[in-house]
């Protein structure tokens, strides 16, 4: 088994010799450990460093696409490797090298399909109570929408299975964090989550600004990938609002239409009801509609997968076979 350790990383000369080198060299399980550097676009010495620390592989990006841009390009490069079992981590050293160990246990063993590493994100000192309270909310709220019991979805130090990243499919440009997990929900994949330690990170995070950029982007990218995933649910949603509004006034209306012997007023109100009922019918359509675009979704998803997988098995025979 062939576990192949993705970093994607900007700008970390700095920290990314220390996380290189306390990366594990041999593991229960596996029989082949490799790394596999993301340059996203760097302006310093980061590719230098990267093949310096004696890396497999320093894929560089000609600019900066973002993390989850190189997030999949890790994802893609492991694969050509012939990766059995991914690991992704940063380059910050947030996640100590050695709890590699227990991430990719589940997967080796056939129980999981991805693992994410839960930080205990409540008790970490180095949180702020802000940030603890950000994080424990966004992760009820990715819970909900994904339909699993992960108690860290902004965890960015997780292990995929072969299959699993195969099936990976990431459309969002701020983070790949909270999208594969919905996507990997929808896909009934087995995930599984472990605890593990993590290390004080001092500098502030490059993917947001404030914390108002990054409520604003991680409620767009929820938003957008739960609709794209389960559509006619979202729309149901939004139908079922305009329903009982239209519901709630008509009855309204009806009430003192029958109590009242003389009661000519209000119409304004039946009126609102029927603007209502229709906007529901309406919306509803469009949920079916979009039911119909999200099974296409699925076919060509699986046809992208089978060429990747084909893609992916006629590179490893093209590859020298000393490399």
């Amino acid at each position: 088994m062939k576990l192949v350790i993705q970093i994607p990383c900007l700008d970390e000369e700095g920290t990314l010799a220390e996380t290189l080198s306390a990366l594990p060299k041999a593991l229960p399980g596996v029989d082949e450990i490799e790394v596999v550097v993301v340059d996203d676009g760097s302006t310093d010495r980061t590719s230098e460093v990267a093949s310096a620390g004696g890396v497999a592989e320093v894929v560089r990006l000609p600019s900066t696409r973002g993390l989850a841009r190189a997030f999949m390009a890790g994802i893609d490069a492991a694969l050509r490797r012939g990766a059995d079992v991914i690991v992704n981590t940063d380059a910050d050293n947030q996640y100590p090298g050695g709890e590699i160990a227990k991430l990719v246990a589940p997967i080796v063993e056939g129980k999981a399909d991805v693992v994410i590493g839960d930080r205990n994100v409540g008790k970490l000192a180095h949180f702020s109570p802000t940030k603890r309270l950000l994080q424990r909310v966004g992760s009820w709220v990715v819970r909900r929408a994904s339909g699993t019991s992960l108690p860290d979805v902004t965890s960015g130090f997780r292990a995929f299975s072969r299959e699993a990243a195969l099936r990976l499919n990431v459309l969002s440009d701020f983070t790949y964090t909270l999208e594969t997990i919905i996507q990997a929900g929808t896909d009934r994949l087995a995930i599984a989550h472990v605890p593990i330690e993590a290390n004080r990170t001092e500098r502030p995070s490059r993917l947001f600004s404030g914390t108002l950029e990054y409520l604003r982007r991680s409620s767009q990218t929820i938003a957008r990938v739960y609709t794209m995933y389960r559509p006619l649910r979202s729309f149901m949603y939004i139908a079922a609002l305009f329903l009982l509004i239209g519901l709630a006034v008509s009855t309204r209306f009806l009430y003192f239409f029958v109590s009242e012997p003389d009661y000519s007023g209000h119409v304004q109100s039946l009126i609102l009801a029927a603007v209502c009922l229709i906007i529901a019918f309406q919306v509803l359509l469009f949920g079916l509609l979009a039911d119909l675009v999200g099974a296409n979704r699925k076919l060509l998803e699986d046809a992208l997968r089978r060429l990747r997988r084909l893609e992916i098995e006629r590179g490893r025979d093209q590859r020298p076979k000393d490399s």
